[in-house]
């Protein structure tokens, strides 16, 4: 039985994907002499003081509910000298079963789970949702490199995989990379831009109204606002990125891969092709879905991956 792990060194491959929810073996968090307790969830219905004041003006009452449990717990990495105060969402009872970790989307957080999260919770699951290194809320005031290394570092090693709308055929950020760290963090500043991460949203779901649109605007870039969100960001853009490419086809995890029929950013063709080329990999497409199926429709995907989890995904 493999164990999930934050902060020991990497496997030799992990695919990393633009969505990831991973069924693993125990969650360990390694901490060594680290200090705990300076980072808790909020309470009283309060949110936690490290996430941005813009938290308040969210209105999705999912979003607000799971903001409301991040913490931060320490992680321990070989690349930095101190510990990571490392954000997630804990489940509320740990059970000896195996856990299931969500991952966030590229540039995201662990609020991307928002609609999912609590209905893997009632099918009796337990549920980790993670920010990746790099993004989220963790704590960065220290900055740690937020390269794909140092992202395989910080979280690793699982015994089942579920891609949601992967987008594994990507060549890494390319020219991106070489660009003077001026035009870099123009780019970089445009990317958290309300207008930019708006018609992301549009193209992102289908028929949502304005107002859901402005809203969930601001739940997917509350963590932009941290910061040490723009330097980590460069830090991996500069680095080259992901490029999975030539490894896909060394992924022995049995695997479910989930995409939405009416995916706009990655297109589901992609998707059959990676199904063709995993060894061991079930695809379920949902109709009438987007790009973030766990967020469109979080029954669906619950089902699916607690179905998958437990050894029944036909």
């Amino acid at each position: 039985m493999l164990a999930f792990k934050l902060g020991s060194p990497p496997p030799p491959l992990l695919l990393p994907s633009l969505t990831q929810a991973k069924k693993c073996g125990r969650f360990g968090v390694f901490a060594g002499k680290c200090k705990t307790g300076a980072g808790r969830a909020g309470s009283d219905g309060g949110f936690p003081p490290f996430l941005p004041k813009e938290v308040e003006k969210i209105k999705d009452p999912f979003a607000r509910s799971l903001a409301q449990r991040i913490e931060r717990l320490p992680v321990k990495v070989g690349f930095s000298e101190s510990c990571i105060m490392s954000s997630c969402v804990k489940p509320l009872i740990q059970s000896e079963t195996n856990p299931v970790v969500l991952l966030h989307c590229f540039d995201s957080s662990c609020l991307e789970w928002r609609c999912t999260y609590p209905l893997l919770e009632e099918a009796g699951l337990e549920v980790w949702a993670i920010d990746v290194l790099g993004w989220g809320f963790s704590d960065l005031e220290r900055l740690p490199p937020c390269d794909a290394a140092s992202k395989r570092h910080h979280l690793y090693q699982v015994e089942k995989l579920v891609l949601i709308n992967a987008s594994v055929y990507a060549e890494g950020t390319g020219a991106l990379a070489r660009l003077p760290r001026s035009v870099a963090y123009a780019g970089v500043y445009l990317l958290k831009s309300i207008p930019l991460r708006l018609y992301a949203n549009i193209l992102a779901f289908n028929g949502i109204s304005l107002a859901t649109s402005l809203d969930w605007t601001n739940v997917g870039r509350l963590h932009c606002l941290l910061p040490w969100w723009e330097d980590a960001t460069i830090n991996f853009m500069s680095s080259g990125g992901y490029n999975v490419i030539a490894q896909i086809n060394q992924l022995k995890q049995k695997s479910l891969l989930i995409c939405g029929e009416c995916d706009q950013i990655v297109n589901y063709k992609q998707v059959v092709r990676l199904h063709c080329e995993l060894q061991d990999a079930i695809m379920r497409l949902i109709p009438d879905c987007g790009h973030l199926p766990h967020v469109d429709k979080p029954s669906s995907v619950a089902k699916l991956i607690a179905e998958f989890s437990q050894g029944d995904c036909h």
